[in-house]
């Protein structure tokens, strides 16, 4: 469900050839149908890939360096400085990848946020979730894609959730630390923003977990200018303002407070809403900043966008998905995506991984747009066989 795959036809229509480098090329095997190279390195490493990058500067003039995820952005902007190209500023995103500075560096420019604590260990998230107040949403300090972040309402559900994080079950990037964090309950947002501009701003419905997003959020002119100023705030305490950010914002009943900040482009389909909504291509955008040349960020239309994310009801097997085809075929239907192969497992964590695919329709009126992007996904079903049980005999 990355935007990887966008950022290679988008390079290519600006007649640059794509390399990607990663620790895992099998990941991208598909990229090669596009005319695309993909080479094996340690992306962690900065002086394999420095390496790397003068290996081919050896044949290729190399036009920029740019990548789409959080634990390699940093890394991306350490090699444009290494290379003399335009890029990130890594310090800056290094600080914003992780969770707890970056609530330290936004507090301290006064920007409103919900409750916080940083734990290390399940004692300490018990008494922060007690200082704080039931419910409260636990994640990684450091982490990405919604992994290990649950929203626990329960004394039990919070003593699960530490048990998940610090069992072994987790993957920690670095040593073990949690956020705990007030559920700051009302509406979500998703603000895009490039440069020091905010270019759209979309809202999510059900709450907590997506299922709609849309595009263009239905703001008052007072409500969007809150969301654009606090935005900005955000973008100005952290130290960003080159390329793209992706801001989540919750509006609570002291109005609007920021729940996370991404120093790079929301994946994918975001860049698609923004296409549709707005007629700004964020990926081409980004690219040419990327490669020194001027970006166009005009809006050339305005429509309604709806993304509809296909989740999973419970853990177990995916066996099958279909109804891809049908779906496609429903009038202001732009996109059905399925993510993955089949079979493949499901384990109901309440991260990205959860998502089966997506679907986006777009129209001239919220409702219309509703109403089709409804009629779609009722072409689509899918089959999921739950893991077997294990019976447990209990000794007294």
């Amino acid at each position: 469900m990355g935007s990887g795959l966008l950022y290679v036809k988008a390079a290519q229509r600006l007649g640059l050839q794509p390399i990607t480098l990663s620790d895992d090329p099998t990941r991208y095997d598909h990229f090669g149908a596009k005319g695309a190279e993909t080479i094996r390195v340690d992306t962690d490493d900065l002086d394999a890939l420095i390496r790397e990058c003068s290996r081919l500067q050896e044949t290729y003039e190399i036009a920029g360096i740019t990548g789409a995820l959080d634990p390699v952005y940093a890394t991306v902007g350490k090699l444009c400085r290494h290379f003399d190209l335009p890029g990130p500023n890594p310090d800056a995103v290094e600080q914003c990848c992780d969770k707890y500075t970056q609530r330290q560096l936004l507090a301290a420019s006064g920007v409103p946020m919900p409750a916080y604590r940083l734990a290390t260990n399940a004692a300490e998230v018990e008494d922060s979730a007690a200082e704080i107040g039931l419910p409260v949403i636990v994640k990684p300090a450091v982490g990405s894609n919604s992994e290990g972040v649950r929203l626990c309402r329960t004394a039990d559900e919070l003593a699960q959730h530490s048990y998940y994080l610090l069992g072994g079950q987790h993957i920690w990037r670095s040593g073990p630390r949690m956020l705990v964090e007030e559920f700051a309950q009302g509406p979500g947002y998703g603000v895009e923003t490039m440069g020091n501009e905010v270019i759209g701003i979309s809202v999510f419905r059900p709450r907590f977990v997506h299922g709609d997003e849309i595009h263009p959020a239905p703001l008052t002119e007072d409500e969007h200018e809150r969301v654009t100023d606090i935005s900005l705030s955000c973008l100005r305490a952290l130290g960003l303002g080159w390329g793209p950010a992706g801001i989540e914002v919750r509006w609570t009943k002291r109005g609007p407070v920021v729940i996370e900040v991404n120093p790079r482009l929301h994946g994918s389909p975001v860049p698609q809403l923004v296409r549709l909504a707005y007629g700004v291509d964020l990926i081409t955008a980004h690219i040419k900043l990327a490669i020194g040349e001027e970006w166009d960020l005009r809006k050339r239309h305005s429509q309604t966008v709806v993304a509809r994310y296909l989740r999973a009801d419970r853990s177990g097997t995916l066996d099958w998905i279909g109804g891809d085809s049908e779906a496609a075929a429903v009038p202001g239907v732009v996109e059905v995506k399925f993510y993955d192969q089949t079979p493949r497992p499901i384990f109901g964590r309440g991260d990205d991984l959860d998502y089966l695919g997506h679907v986006i329709a777009a129209s001239s009126s919220l409702p219309r747009t509703e109403a089709i992007l409804q009629r779609a996904v009722d072409l689509i079903s899918w089959s999921i066989t739950p893991f077997p049980t294990t019976d447990v005999a209990t000794l007294t």
